[in-house]
């Protein structure tokens, strides 16, 4: 019977012995004793290596993936933005020049009228008033600067005469007309202004087109007024839904307030410089006053000098004095129309400070232009009024410090405390204390 070799037929409960970890730093990072136990690191060596450090998170390529994706949305959302820009500055116009209709259609519309055919009616009579006026503006600018192009030889006549007596010159008309008209300045600005005819029929093709954008999403605002409401109430719990009935009702009475507004501050404004221009012999005194109401009312913070500056330029030519009549005239009635007529009319219709209104005017010029100057104050009046309804409001103390009043009786008093301390040789109390 053979010896039983216990390494050779190992027990099948025993375990085999330990090898020792591999070392990728040599026998400088750890040793193995003779019974196979690993030995720690020396303090000062590198630390072992786990089996997780190795391994990537789970979440890291999801969370890179869901970045990469927001980051590729996000740059195609501003592409998009400011590739339609334009589209979204019209469709704002248009809702608000809808907004600005909706009384009137909605009048005929209770009649018995339908809503199409009532925002038809009303569209053609603004187009109608529009066209009258640009037709009338633009015969009386070509007739101006028919008698302009006349009279230029006399204008420039007297001109060479006051030059030769303020300052003792021997200058001549001919002489002047001749280095005019041989100037280089004049043949690079012919030249430009031939090279530009181009730009300037595309500038007027992309403005007609805007302006018929604008009134086709206008006109389908005010005729489906209802369904667009109703179909955006649909997608919104009851309370969620009166909320937004009630700012669209809102910014419809702020919009037409302010339209109402403003055309009685132009009508007002037209008639003063009708009576102005008339005793001053202007010609076309009816087109310059339609010109200066509606410039000056709504073109806000500069319409009022692109306003006065053509009735001062037609007054130029009737005599020089004129103009500066007319200039005077233009700043005592802003004054007028800024501190009397405008609170009157706007405190019943827009209801919002001047100082807000200026502040709007400025924000919205600089957020989108002219179109932001139109919009800016009807957009706050809105925002001011719904939000009013979420403000809770207190009854003010009669302070006399509300008013603006200090207590007069109560200074006094502490003056005289105040001196008869310091006639005892005490030291003044400080204000605060």
């Amino acid at each position: 019977m053979a010896p039983t070799d216990e390494t050779q037929n190992p027990a099948p409960d025993s375990d085999p012995p330990a090898e020792p970890a591999a070392d990728p730093a040599g026998s400088a990072g750890s040793a193995s004793g003779p019974t196979g136990a690993q030995t720690p690191a020396p303090a000062g060596g590198p630390a072992p290596a786990t089996a997780g450090a190795a391994r990537m998170p789970r979440w890291l390529p999801k969370a890179m993936t869901l970045a990469l994706a927001l980051y590729a949305c996000f740059q195609l959302g501003s592409w998009a933005f400011h590739q339609l820009i334009g589209l979204l500055i019209n469709i704002l116009i248009a809702f608000f020049l809808a907004l600005a209709i909706e009384p009137a259609v909605g009048r005929m519309a209770a009649r018995g009228m339908r809503r199409g055919l009532a925002t038809f009616l009303v569209f053609l009579g603004v187009l109608v008033v529009s066209v009258g006026f640009v037709v009338l503006l633009g015969s009386m600018l070509a007739g101006q600067i028919v008698d302009m192009v006349e009279d230029l030889p006399k204008y420039l006549d007297s001109l060479v005469n006051w030059i030769n007596h303020t300052f003792h010159t021997e200058l001549s008309r001919v002489e002047v007309q001749d280095s005019l008209l041989r100037s280089d300045w004049l043949r690079q600005y012919v030249e430009n202004s031939a090279s530009g005819v181009l730009d300037v029929s595309a500038t007027v093709l992309g403005g007609l087109f805007k302006l018929l954008t604008i009134f086709l999403f206008s006109f389908y605002f005010a005729a489906d007024g209802p369904r667009l409401r109703r179909a955006l109430c649909s997608v919104l719990p009851p309370a969620k839904q009166a909320e937004v009935l009630r700012a669209w009702e809102i910014a419809v009475d702020k919009t037409g307030g302010y339209l109402y507004s403003r055309g009685l501050m132009a009508l007002a404004s037209g008639v003063a410089h009708f009576v102005l221009l008339e005793f001053l012999g202007v010609p076309y005194a009816p087109a310059l006053a339609v010109w200066v109401g509606l410039v000056s009312q709504f073109l806000p913070t500069i319409g009022t000098y692109l306003a006065g500056a053509l009735p001062m330029l037609i007054a130029f030519t009737v005599a020089p004095w004129y103009a500066l009549w007319v200039l005077a005239f233009v700043v005592v009635y802003q004054q007028f129309e800024n501190y009397l007529l405008q609170p009157k009319l706007t405190a019943r219709t827009v209801d919002i400070h001047p100082a807000v209104a200026f502040g709007s005017v400025v924000a919205g010029t600089a957020l989108l232009g002219a179109v932001g100057a139109l919009i800016a104050i009807p957009a706050v009046a809105t925002l001011q009024a719904f939000l009013g309804a979420y403000v809770k409001r207190y009854a003010v103390t009669e302070d006399p410090r509300v008013h603006g009043h200090r207590r007069h009786g109560e200074m006094v008093l502490a003056r005289v405390q105040r001196a008869l301390r310091t006639g005892r040789g005490q030291e003044p109390p400080e204000d605060g204390a």
